[in-house]
């Protein structure tokens, strides 16, 4: 009987195609299938690359979920399922990671071809510190749940890592300067590895006055400097907030508590005591 198939995240460049890894290459010529969120960009990278043959399938954002049964049956019939985004690490703020989970589950191995990432790659060369960092991705466009993960880096002591549509980085940029201040350090880095990359450095006020000035284009990275030591700690309503967001995606309250106080360097009790206000039945 064939054994489980395996799954194959494989990194493609964020721009500049000379950072094809050959075991991308590898990876993609030797799949039994190749998923992708869009066939057309990724055969012209399987075209560069000097790859034909090769069965492709779309894997974005609206279909993942429908896909994965029929991508699990392939993978129990012993196939090589590899999976691509338009560019960098599948997974990351792009379609792979439930397949990963539902992969996992049904006993399918699961491994990665590393490379290109704007995240890291946009950490490393904005000058802010790298020891301790957290990633974001896109924040929510507006409303409450927007305002509590803005009041949340705020008071984040990590350096935090963003990505932002270019058409909405100013106000982007605007709503951390309210939020975190005006003076808190922050990188703005465009088209990482293509011909118009650009790493801007400075403050959040002086970020938000050059992007309103001037626009933006092409993927953005935000890398924002963590909260000073002194900062003061959230106030209860955004840690009220944070705990609503876990509770309502099926944490435990002891599990969500534990994790908001180590976020907030706040007793994991106060905010345990804190979220027994949100539910009649806290265990």
């Amino acid at each position: 009987m064939t054994g489980p198939g395996r799954l194959v995240l494989v990194a493609t460049p964020i721009g500049n195609l000379g950072d094809l890894a050959p075991r991308a290459v590898e990876a993609m010529r030797t799949a039994d299938v190749l998923c992708c969120e869009d066939t057309r960009r990724t055969r012209a990278l399987l075209t560069h690359a000097g790859v034909r043959g090769v069965t492709l399938l779309s894997l974005h954002a609206h279909n993942e979920a429908a896909r994965i049964p029929a991508l699990l049956e392939r993978l129990a019939a012993g196939a090589s399922v590899a999976v691509v985004s338009d560019a960098g690490m599948p997974g990351i703020s792009d379609p792979g990671s439930r397949l990963v989970a539902s992969a996992l589950a049904a006993g399918a191995a699961v491994s990665v071809v590393p490379g290109p990432n704007a995240a890291l790659g946009a950490l490393v060369v904005s000058g802010l510190p790298t020891a301790r960092f957290c990633f974001e991705g896109f924040l929510p466009r507006r409303g409450g749940e927007r305002r509590r993960r803005l009041a949340a880096l705020a008071a984040e002591r990590r350096t935090t890592v963003l990505y932002e549509a270019p058409g909405r980085l100013a106000a982007t940029l605007g709503d951390l300067a309210a939020a975190a201040g005006a003076d808190r350090p922050v990188a703005v880095v465009r088209e990482l590895t293509k011909l118009h990359e650009e790493v801007w450095r400075g403050t959040l006020a002086e970020a938000s006055a050059e992007f309103a000035a001037r626009g933006a284009q092409g993927e953005v990275v935000v890398v924002l400097g963590g909260a000073p030591e002194d900062a003061s700690p959230p106030d209860d309503e955004v840690v009220l907030g944070e705990l609503r967001d876990r509770l309502a995606a099926g944490a435990h309250l002891r599990d969500a508590a534990t994790e908001v106080a180590r976020r907030h360097g706040r007793s994991r009790r106060d905010v345990y005591e804190l979220g027994l206000t949100l539910r009649s039945d806290p265990a």
